[in-house]
Order: C-alpha cells, then structure tokens, then sequence
C-alpha cells in the first residue's frame, strides 16, 4: 500500500468509519510513522497536530479505535480506516465527532447487544433465557412476531406496525445467533443476488 504522505506536509488526512454502521466517526491526520504503528498495532494512531506528536487515539480514555480494514483513496493520499469503537468516539461523549446520532446501523450495535448477553450468559437477560430454550422455540417466536407484523400491515396503526416490525427484527436477529450466522451474511446474499440479477 503506497501512500503519499510527501505531497504536501507529510500528513495525509484520514478518515474513521465505524465497520459495522459505516458512520462517519472522525477526521484525523497520520505522518508515515503513525500510518505504520496504526497497521502493525491494530489502534488507530494519529499524528496530532496541536502537541506535535503521535497519538493514539483512546491512549488515555481507553476509548480505542480498532482496526478492521484499510484503504487508500484513487490518488493514494487520503486514507479511510474502517473501525469497531471501544466506546465513544469525539471527546464530548458523542458517538461521532460530527454530532450525528442516528439510528441506521442500529441493528449491528444490536445484534452485538445480543451477542454479549448470550456469550456471557447474562442473567435475568430475556434474550438469554431465548436462547437458551433452544432452536425450536426461537424459531416460533420469530413466526410469531411474522404472524403479528402480517396482522398489523392490514390495519392502519403505523405505530404498531413499526414496533412489531422491530419485534421481528430483534427475534430474528436471536435466531440468526442461534444459527451461528450475522446479518451481514444475509446482507451478502442479498448483495450477491442483487448483482447477478440488477434488482
């Protein structure tokens, strides 16, 4: 990977993009040497501007920024670096520097929710006791919440028809779990299918 860091002040921007919901996290600068630590450690490390130094970014609120993918841009001098946060972002608390708290790429944080309550075998934790019970009964409770999305498309309560299509989403993704798969590799098979027939 050929990077620019010559074209102008040896710094090149770089840009922090959460892997999972693909939102924009950040905006930082990297010199060679912050380039390199951030690809052999596996940490997002920035060269900061104002102290003059490297830094990595979470070094001392533990706040990391993961590396899951790199990439350079067409002209090889900006770079964007896919991440899994260790917590929030900006410095305010925020999960994006660029105060955008939204909702889309929810369902990643999620089904990551629902990971740790069962890989941890989270007490009192209803996703848990689902789990738990075995295959069948959370696949009938997916086809429950299918009968009740159905029931609820026919009326005309919008609001009840996002919540139980939100029931479906969050049972499905306890089944998915239970099938030792992710949503990403139904997202993979509707990407595959989506270039073979142009739908």
């Amino acid at each position: 990977m050929n990077i620019y860091f010559n074209k102008t002040t040896g710094l090149v921007p770089v840009i922090i993009q959460d892997f999972r919901s693909l939102q924009v996290l950040m905006l930082g600068y990297m010199n060679e040497e912050a380039f390199l630590k951030t690809r052999n450690e596996g940490k997002v490390t920035f060269f900061s501007r104002s102290k003059n130094r490297l830094w990595t970014k979470g070094e001392t609120s533990g706040n990391y920024l993961l590396v899951k993918d790199i990439k350079p841009d067409c002209d090889n001098d900006t770079i964007l670096i896919k991440v899994e946060p260790q917590g929030p972002t900006c410095h305010t608390g925020a999960t994006s520097c660029f105060k955008e708290e939204t909702s889309k790429g929810f369902l990643y944080r999620l089904e990551q929710t629902i990971a740790q309550r069962i890989d941890n075998n989270t007490e009192n934790s209803y996703t848990n006791k689902l789990f738990k019970s075995g295959i069948n009964k959370v696949a009938q409770k997916v086809g429950e919440e299918a009968v009740e999305l159905v029931i609820e498309a026919k009326d005309n309560n919008d609001e009840l028809f996002k919540n139980e299509t939100a029931d479906l989403l969050y049972h499905l993704l306890i089944l998915l779990k239970t099938k030792c798969m992710k949503l990403e590799d139904v997202e993979e098979v509707l990407h595959q299918r989506s270039k073979m027939s142009g739908r």
